[in-house]
């Protein structure tokens, strides 16, 4: 019944440290020892409860022996007092066996007192071996899930900037310094298309002046 503080300087000894070393879910464990912390405690209970209910029974059987033993002097008292020996004599062999049994009861109710006592206070330490483990699990959780964060958290960020994030980055890069590189070509040849369309816009531009003047004298006779 009482392996369980055993179980408890397990739980926060050696086998604590294995269970955290292995594959293990360190959370899932924890929450499974409560578990079965919390089972002993019940079994705890009952058998105190049980134990309380014996010492009961055998205080109730003890009084009722007693009382008896009791009455049946009370009893041989007034067989004196009346004269009636034989009675009186009867009545105390009576109350010899039932005081007899009361003594024997009061010993065995005595022991059942004392075990109870103990049982509770066994009772006591465990619940207070188990708030003590409580706490520690929460802590241990709490832990556990910031280690489990930050170790996604370092994994996630290592593999920014990765090999394959990182050419895929650079593939990018170089598609737009190729179209960056595209677009200034198209530039620079619209910009010589666009100087030789305007020189020889503006040659015949000159070439209409000049014929317009031309007959411009010929109709004056200015020739």
């Amino acid at each position: 019944m009482f392996k369980f503080f055993k179980r408890v300087k397990t739980v926060v000894g050696s086998e604590m440290n294995a269970m955290l070393d292995k594959a293990e879910d360190p959370v899932k464990m924890l929450d499974q020892f409560m578990r079965d912390m919390e089972n002993d405690i019940r079994e705890a209970e009952s058998a105190v409860a049980k134990q309380i209910a014996n010492e009961k029974m055998l205080k109730r059987k003890y009084d009722d022996a007693q009382a008896l033993a009791d009455k049946r002097m009370q009893q041989a008292e007034k067989a004196i007092e009346a004269g009636n020996e034989d009675l009186a004599r009867r009545a105390l062999e009576d109350k010899k066996n039932h005081q007899e049994q009361a003594e024997q009861l009061k010993a065995s109710w005595e022991r059942a007192q004392t075990d109870a006592s103990n049982l509770r206070e066994k009772l006591d330490e465990m619940k207070k071996e188990y708030q003590e483990m409580k706490l520690k699990k929460d802590s241990l959780k709490a832990r556990a899930e910031s280690a489990k964060t930050r170790t996604k958290m370092n994994r996630t960020m290592s593999s920014i900037g990765g090999d394959e994030s990182r050419q895929g980055f650079e593939r990018m890069e170089e598609k737009v310094m190729q179209y960056e590189a595209e677009a200034d070509t198209s530039d620079d040849l619209s910009s010589e298309a666009r100087s030789i369309d305007d020189e020889f816009e503006e040659m015949n531009k000159k070439d209409d002046v000049d014929d317009e003047l031309q007959a411009l004298k010929r109709k004056m006779n200015k020739e």
